[in-house]
């Protein structure tokens, strides 16, 4: 229930960044945003005077949630796939390999975030990769959770797997119309 709830509740929180956000920039008559100071100043007619710091502030904390996650993501993605011991509950020493995931995504991250490309650009390109390559995976998971050797009495319902060719459609519906339209 929990998972539902939370789903649910950062869906609507997603969809009103999204709405608000469109609106303010829409009210501000900004269309186009390069940069992070062209989004800070998006913000000035809510914020006033104070929209740098919050955008700043709002930078800072999502980087904060974003780089631990992403980092420790890749770490448990890469060690599981390796058979290396996995795990934040082990000491450094002890599974070398996936901390050494861990540090050498922070350290990437670092060097892309000192490197002369634009994040702006990097995080439009990055939404429309992931857009694309979702797709597929999201057959595959699809065709995994329908099967029930492979997952035995947590096989997906009938509800699951309509819902969840759906969404797969949905996807792949939008990252053909993306290209060709």
């Amino acid at each position: 229930m929990d998972t539902y709830v939370g789903m649910a509740v950062s869906s609507l929180v997603a969809l009103a960044i999204m709405i608000g956000t469109a609106a303010t920039l829409h009210a501000a008559g900004k269309t186009q945003i390069d940069t992070a100071a062209d989004a800070a100043k998006a913000l000035q007619p809510v914020a006033g005077q104070f929209a740098f710091l919050l955008f700043s502030l709002g930078i800072i904390g999502t980087g904060f949630l974003a780089v631990p996650v992403l980092a420790g993501s890749s770490a448990y993605a890469i060690g599981e796939s390796r058979g290396w011991k996995c795990g934040l509950e082990h000491k450094p020493w002890e599974a070398v390999g996936f901390y050494s995931v861990i540090g050498a995504a922070t350290i990437l991250g670092i060097g892309i975030d000192w490197s002369p490309l634009d994040p702006i650009k990097a995080l439009f390109w990055s939404a429309v990769i992931n857009g694309v390559v979702a797709v597929p995976i999201m057959a595959a998971m699809m065709i995994v959770v329908s099967r029930h050797s492979a997952m035995g009495q947590f096989t997906a319902t009938r509800w699951l797997l309509f819902f969840g060719w759906a969404a797969t459609a949905v996807m792949a519906a939008a990252a053909v119309a993306m290209i060709f339209v």
